[in-house]
């Protein structure tokens, strides 16, 4: 579907067109993600960070860290992970000799729920390509690397 059908408008100016597109798309996806974590309990948001401790491999994260490696930089790093160590996704611990310092680490039941959630993220994000050839998928990835700058 043409993205002028999509939002109802009528022509507009490439770069007008394109970041239109690149956010409608953007946020069918984050749509289509958040269905699929919602039976989990979680967000998008937590899920990233779920995702970005994971990738620590075992080794603690400070909420710098976490914030930097976020997709959305917009979201509340803080507010995010106290809400994880609710459902007992993370933990948070304080450093003896520095109290300023926090580490953040991904508990076992947090590890468990992640492998639950990949298969259905991942069969999402294959659909999201499956009618692209490999050559246009790295094409798109340039492409949207050179927006990003």
């Amino acid at each position: 579907m043409k993205i002028e059908d999509a939002i109802k408008s009528n022509a507009m100016p490439d770069g007008r067109k394109t970041a239109i597109h690149i956010m409608y798309t953007a946020n069918a996806i984050q749509d289509k993600s958040a269905e699929i974590l919602k039976p989990f309990g979680i967000t998008p948001p937590q899920f990233n960070v779920l995702r970005i401790l994971r990738g620590q491999k075992g080794k603690p994260a400070n909420l710098c860290t976490i914030q930097e490696r976020m997709i959305s930089k917009m979201s509340n790093t803080t507010r995010l992970v106290d809400k994880l160590i609710t459902k007992g996704l993370v933990n948070r611990v304080t450093c003896e000799e520095n109290r300023r310092k926090v580490e953040i680490s991904i508990t076992e039941e947090g590890l468990k729920l992640l492998s639950e959630i990949d298969e259905p993220i991942d069969l999402q994000n294959e659909n999201i390509i499956k009618n692209l050839s490999s050559e246009e998928i790295e094409q798109l990835n340039n492409i949207l690397e050179k927006i990003r700058g």
